[in-house]
């Protein structure tokens, strides 16, 4: 007998969380031997949802919140323990704050067996959101952390050091492989100058934030630029920020050289044609964007916070720099750009740190393994596993 297994996403956007949730589900389809895997969201609305739909999960069920503290939140809670109980989930996974609040209810509610929330930040919740948040991880068996970064602010923050496991984001470098190869065609899809002298320092972050520090990029860009006439800039992400941003890209008189490309759905493609990559975060968990970087064979500067340091090998696959310090950040790039040999040598060794470190099989395989280890501890699913391997 093998364990029902539900994932619970909060979205089909294209967010970081979103993605992860997405992945896992279809590593976790792979191993139909292993564990059947059920699908259910707080929000149906997205376009992962299409990746989901060709795994066959055509009818996602949806607990749409409109608060935690309303009667829709008391129905909603009740109506997805039903089918937590009805389905007889063994193990409940959810993938950010909203569905670790409301799925860990849940399952207290609906007794389900295991538990697993999962934290994928270090400071992005409010005072009231982390409280909130802590008293949902009682009623977890395990929290999922993407980076020791992580773990270590749970920890900080009072969660049990044995409640924490560290399961690094997996990626997929197959999906990282562009389609198209012609560098001019993808430089002009993406409207960006074709000129082969120009080279592009890219970001890969939403614009729905600041977390993501937008401010500092354009900063060390304006610096940047300067000093090498033909650097360009690219940000690609989509956000209600997107407007300041270009305001902010006028003011330093940079608009010229810096292109603001949207949701970019051809990350492998964009990735081809950039020279240095960069992310100027606040705070993250584990970035997914650092891992796309670095599986692409690209260069990375970025600031040091979160699990940044746990992938960026500093000056062998990149540069790490204070949040907020865009003076270095600047110098960082203008080093890269100057020195096309040292930028060759990070990307390659960036791209096989990836292969061996980051793969989805190791990702699969500790997830896997936990499952099996926290049903173990379950009397009521005693010998669950066992007959599996029988």
């Amino acid at each position: 007998m093998k364990p029902n297994v539900l994932q619970l996403i909060g979205s089909f956007h294209m967010g970081g969380s979103e993605r992860q949730a997405v992945q896992l589900v279809r590593l976790l389809e792979k191993r139909r031997d292993d564990c059947k895997v059920f699908v259910a969201s707080l929000n149906n609305e997205g376009v992962l949802r299409k990746e989901i739909e060709e795994l066959g999960f055509t009818e996602i069920p949806e607990y749409k919140l409109t608060s935690f503290y309303d009667a829709n939140f008391v129905r909603q809670l009740r109506r997805f323990a039903r089918y937590l109980r009805e389905n007889e989930i063994h193990v409940l996974q959810t993938s950010d704050f909203y569905t670790n609040v409301f799925g860990m209810l849940a399952g207290r509610l609906a007794k389900t067996p295991v538990r697993i929330a999962a934290k994928r930040e270090t400071g992005t919740r409010t005072a009231a959101q982390s409280f909130l948040e802590r008293r949902a991880f009682r009623f977890a068996d395990a929290i999922v952390a993407n980076a020791e970064a992580v773990k270590t602010h749970l920890i900080e923050t009072g969660v049990p050091r044995e409640k924490i496991r560290v399961v690094y984001n997996g990626l997929d470098t197959e999906r990282l492989k562009p389609a198209e190869t012609d560098r001019k065609k993808i430089r002009e899809s993406f409207g960006l100058p074709t000129d082969e002298k120009i080279r592009f320092v890219t970001i890969l972050a939403n614009l729905r934030s600041e977390v993501k520090n937008h401010r500092m990029f354009l900063r060390a860009a304006k610096i940047v630029r300067e000093n090498f006439p033909d650097a360009a800039f690219v940000s690609a992400g989509e956000g209600e920020l997107s407007g300041a941003m270009k305001d902010l890209a006028r003011e330093l008189k940079i608009a010229e050289s810096v292109y603001f490309t949207g949701r970019c759905e051809r990350v492998a493609e964009l990735l081809s044609v950039s020279d240095i990559c960069v992310l100027s975060s606040r705070t993250e968990g584990f970035s997914n964007s650092i891992l796309e970087y670095m599986a692409a064979g690209k260069p990375v500067v970025a600031t040091n916070v979160g699990g940044a340091a746990e992938a960026v090998v500093e000056n062998k696959t990149g540069f790490l720099v204070a949040s907020d310090d865009h003076e270095k950040m600047a110098g960082r790039i203008l080093e890269l750009l100057r020195d096309e040999e040292k930028a060759h040598r990070f990307g390659f060794q960036a791209k096989r740190i990836v292969e061996e470190k980051f793969s989805l099989a190791a990702q699969t395989a500790k997830t896997l393994s936990l499952y099996e280890e926290l049903l173990g501890k379950t009397g009521k699913m005693h010998g669950l596993m066992m007959e599996k391997t029988a």
